[in-house]
């Protein structure tokens, strides 16, 4: 389970912002960056890693964190079209920048799940599988996973029959055959195997 080791060991420098993901691998839709700062009282049994937390019981934490008077938190949403863009590696690193910003607070150091950021504009600690070991990464986590797969269920009632509510975009067996049936849509990233494949010309 996480906890504040991290937060305790870089408090001298200033305000501990957690910072996690959601969405670098699926074929459709946004990735997501959650940005959090959480003060050293909260406690929360369910707090953990988003992954390892039901669709039910991470929507259930994410609306207490909202409420939540010990928990600041903002999240950036990155589109398909700047995923194409930028490709989704510098997609999500902008988007990182853009989350903390999000907070209007200055961080004195940003905890960030998974590898060094290059240019990211704030101090920096990578932490692989931080979002098992940060409160603050943790409660990143929830929030970007939480907004992505709510945008993803909105996305499924304005694309009907790809099943995005279910799969929330990554390229699950049905999402592929849906893909083979009614070829990519609006939000499908069309750089991405095997959604390039689909949007080639026949012949």
């Amino acid at each position: 389970m996480p906890d504040f080791d991290y937060e305790d060991r870089f408090a001298v420098e200033g305000v501990v912002v957690g910072v996690d993901e959601a969405g670098r691998g699926p074929l459709a839709g946004p990735v997501v960056v959650g940005a959090a700062i959480v003060e050293r009282s909260f406690s929360h049994p369910w707090l953990d890693d988003s992954k390892k937390l039901t669709e039910l019981r991470r929507e259930k934490l994410f609306d207490e964190l909202s409420e939540c008077e010990e928990v600041r938190w903002a999240v950036s949403v990155v589109g398909v079209k700047e995923i194409e863009e930028l490709n989704i590696l510098k997609a999500t690193h902008v988007g990182m920048a853009r989350a903390v910003e999000e907070l209007g607070v200055a961080p004195g150091i940003c905890l960030i799940d998974g590898l060094e950021v290059p240019g990211f504009p704030y101090r920096q600690e990578a932490i692989v599988k931080g979002d098992g070991k940060s409160v603050s990464i943790a409660a990143a986590s929830i929030c970007a996973k939480v907004t992505r797969d709510r945008l993803m269920r909105e996305f499924a009632e304005k694309f009907p029959g790809y099943g995005f509510e279910k799969h929330k975009g990554y390229g699950t067996k049905g999402h592929l055959e849906a893909l083979r049936r009614l070829g990519p849509c609006e939000i499908h990233r069309r750089t991405f195997q095997p959604v390039a494949q689909m949007s080639l010309p026949l012949g």
